[in-house]
Order: structure tokens, then C-alpha cells, then sequence
């Protein structure tokens, strides 16, 4: 009794959730890193370049849906488990690519391990936390893909200059496998099979509702296509997702060839990119605690289509660039979350899983189209610039539609 009342295993399971998703971005969002001198080496287009990007982002939007489906069902202790063992064998393999399908089929096999991390994650947090308390436990956990990718911008300039870009993808691999462990022995995939209620839960008779709340049906696939508040939040996540993945694929590209900075500048925009993230997610999501995930998701839109703006606008000024940048990542950071927090705030608890994986299909199409139009139009035109005012439109479209979004019917 004297440990429950001083120690929650709430935090131990948000510690295993920083550890993964910290791996897992560092290997989805270092792509953007890697690309300049992996596309160099290995003679690839831009195109190609994006296309292997979207081979794991169309496996894994293929299959979210289903590990969102059995993270409701299984627990998202066993889903995380076996996702990350994909995750590690898929990134190990990226570090042997010799040709350009070898490329696609080793990141699509971690894209099949990345499907079962960011939803059952949040599903976890959203579980084991109280809902007044979930933009707080969001903040703390997020702030795991920020330091990832600013990790890999620091570190890949050296990894260059004393050995090559395959070590990159070794050692995130090797990091990866060793999370399997910790996963399998230490994840809980709800406090009521540990007898314990969420952190910070403290109305009266608060477990009793929990377990009432366990213990429903599954939301009807049915009654969640005829809520216009999925779809609205759908297409709005689609709309910026298009802007923040056309930008963060290729920024590193962007200002090591059309703004001609040497690598160590041009990668050090993912680290900026990534510091603000964890920023944001530290900041801007507790936030949204108080003013809401619509209002949250709609300021941190526009400042995300204010800072593409600046970045069309400074031109070479490599200083500005990084004001933008980082201002950027600030908004970048809170963003996903914040749209992963409306399932439990508009949907029941016991459909979260479900919920937010019937989502990822609009994040995977915003992020493959954005990949594949930025990579086609600066491979046609030579520049950025027309692909940079693409995602500055696709911005001012996710604020519009959220903000159409309805209150939520719910309290939980």
C-alpha cells in the first residue's frame, strides 16, 4: 500500500514510452537526415528518395488501423513488443541497402514495426492518466521524438566524417532490439490489471467508474463513420500533416542544395527542428489541458503556416532560417498529440485505440503525397519554392477545418 500511495506505475510506463518513441523517431524523422548523403552515395533521385520514405509510411498507414484495432483488444504491451522487434530488424537492414528496391522493402519492413508505437502509446498515456492530467503525461512523453531527431542532426555530420551513413541506421537498429526486452517485461497495458486506478484520477468512486468504463462494448465502426467530427479532424490532421512532413523530409535537402550550406548547417536544422519540439510538447500540449485540443490545434496550425511563410521569405539567410525552423518545431511537436488527445476527448475511452488508428490513414496520405509531390516537383523544377507554397495552403486548411469542429458531446 505504502508504494501505491508514493509511486504510480504510471511513470514507469511513460518512461518506457519516451524510450520508444524517442527510437522510433529517430528513425522515421532521420530519414530527412540521412537522405543527402544516402541519395549521394547510392545515386538516387529526390523522387526515389521520397519513395522509400513512403514505402514505410504506406505500410505503416496500411496496418495502424489494425494495431490501433488490437491495441483495444491484446494490450498494447504485446502490440509494442512485437512492433519494435520489426522496428529494429527493418532499421538494422537499411545500414546493407545496395540498390534502390532493397531500400524500399528493408523501410517498409520498419514501417510494419513503427504501425504499432505512436497508437498504442497513446493509447497507454491516455489510460493510465487522468484526463485533466493527459496534456501534462502527452507533454512528458513527446518530448521523446524531439530529442530523437535533434540527436540525429548533431550526431550525423560526425558519423559522416568518421565512418558513413549505414552506421547510423546500425546503431538506431541495435537500440531499437534492445527495447523488445524492456517492453515485454516492464509495459502494463491498463492500471486496472494492476489494481491500480489512472494517475491523478480523483473523483469519488473513481475506480469503479474506470472499471465500468473498461468493461463496454467496443465503439461500432458504424456509429464512428457517422460522426462528422472524425471525418472534419481527419481531413484537418491530413492537411497539416502534408505541410509538416513536405518540410521536415526535406529541409536538410533544401538548405544543403538550393541554399548551398554546408552539411554541418544544413543538419543542424533537425537539431533546432527537434529542441523546439521538445519545447513544445513541455509547453504548448499541458496547455491544451485548459484551452482545449481544438484551440490548441488550431494557433499551433497557424504559427506552423506562419513559420513555412518565414521560410519561403528569408531565402538564404541561414540565421532566419533557423529562427523559422525552430519556431516551427515548436508547433510541430504539439500537434500530434494534441490530435491523438481528441480521441478521448470526443470518442469513449474503450474506443481510443480504434479511434486514433482509423486516423492514421489521413496522417499516412498527407505524408506520402507530401513525399512524393515535393520530391517530383524539385526533381522538375530544380527548387523548393513551389513545393514550400504548397504546404504553406495545406497549413491554412487544417486551421479552417478545425476550427468547424463541433464541442464534444462526451465528458470523461
Amino acid at each position: 500500500m505504502r508504494q501505491k500511495k508514493f509511486f504510480h506505475w504510471a511513470w514507469i510506463i511513460l518512461a518506457i514510452c519516451f524510450l520508444n518513441l524517442l527510437i522510433n523517431y529517430s528513425v522515421r524523422l532521420g530519414f530527412g537526415v540521412v537522405l543527402p548523403e544516402m541519395i549521394r552515395t547510392l545515386g538516387f533521385g529526390r523522387t526515389a528518395g521520397g519513395t522509400i520514405y513512403n514505402s514505410l509510411l504506406i505500410v505503416y498507414v496500411s496496418l495502424a488501423p489494425f494495431t490501433g484495432y488490437m491495441t483495444d483488444r491484446l494490450g498494447a504491451r504485446r502490440v509494442i513488443t512485437a512492433c519494435t522487434l520489426f522496428l529494429g530488424l527493418g532499421t538494422m537492414l537499411m545500414g546493407t541497402v545496395q540498390n534502390f528496391w532493397q531500400a524500399c522493402l528493408f523501410f517498409a519492413l520498419t514501417g510494419l514495426g513503427s504501425s504499432g508505437i505512436w497508437v498504442p502509446v497513446l493509447t497507454l498515456v491516455q489510460r493510465w492518466f487522468a484526463k485533466h492530467r493527459r496534456g501534462l503525461a502527452m507533454g512528458v512523453v513527446s518530448t521523446g521524438y524531439g530529442l530523437g531527431f535533434a540527436a540525429i542532426g548533431a550526431v550525423f555530420p560526425w558519423i559522416v566524417a568518421y565512418l558513413n551513413w549505414r552506421y547510423a541506421w546500425f546503431f538506431l537498429g541495435g537500440m531499437a532490439l534492445v527495447t523488445v526486452f524492456i517492453n515485454g517485461f516492464l509495459l502494463r497495458s491498463d492500471p486496472k490489471s494492476s489494481g491500480l486506478e489512472p494517475w491523478g484520477h480523483r473523483e469519488a468512486g473513481g475506480m469503479q467508474a474506470v472499471e465500468k468504463t473498461l468493461a463496454k462494448e467496443p465503439l461500432s465502426p458504424k456509429i464512428l463513420m457517422q460522426d462528422s467530427r472524425f471525418w472534419i479532424i481527419g481531413f484537418s490532421y491530413f492537411a497539416i500533416t502534408y505541410s509538416c512532413y513536405g518540410i521536415t523530409t526535406f529541409m536538410v535537402d533544401y538548405a544543403k542544395y538550393q541554399l548551398e550550406l554546408p552539411l554541418e548547417k544544413a543538419a543542424y536544422l533537425a537539431t533546432l527542428h527537434g529542441f523546439g519540439q521538445v519545447a513544445g510538447v513541455l509547453t504548448v500540449l499541458p496547455l491544451s489541458d485548459f484551452f482545449g485540443r481544438k484551440k490548441t490545434i488550431v494557433v499551433s496550425s497557424a504559427f506552423i503556416m506562419a513559420s513555412l511563410v518565414g521560410v519561403m521569405l528569408v531565402g538564404s539567410s541561414w540565421s532566419l532560417l533557423y529562427v523559422c525552423i525552430g519556431c516551427l518545431g515548436i508547433f510541430y511537436g504539439a500537434i500530434w498529440p494534441t490530435f491523438g488527445l481528441c480521441a478521448g476527448d470526443y470518442f469513449p475511452p474503450e474506443a481510443i485505440g480504434t479511434v486514433v488508428g482509423a486516423w492514421t490513414p489521413f496522417y499516412g496520405a498527407g505524408a506520402v503525397a507530401a513525399n512524393w509531390v515535393t520530391g517530383i516537383l524539385r526533381d522538375t523544377t530544380g527548387v523548393y519554392d513551389h513545393a514550400i507554397i504548397i504546404f504553406i495552403g495545406t497549413a491554412a486548411a487544417s486551421v479552417v477545418l478545425m476550427s468547424l469542429v463541433r464541442k464534444p458531446a462526451l465528458q470523461i
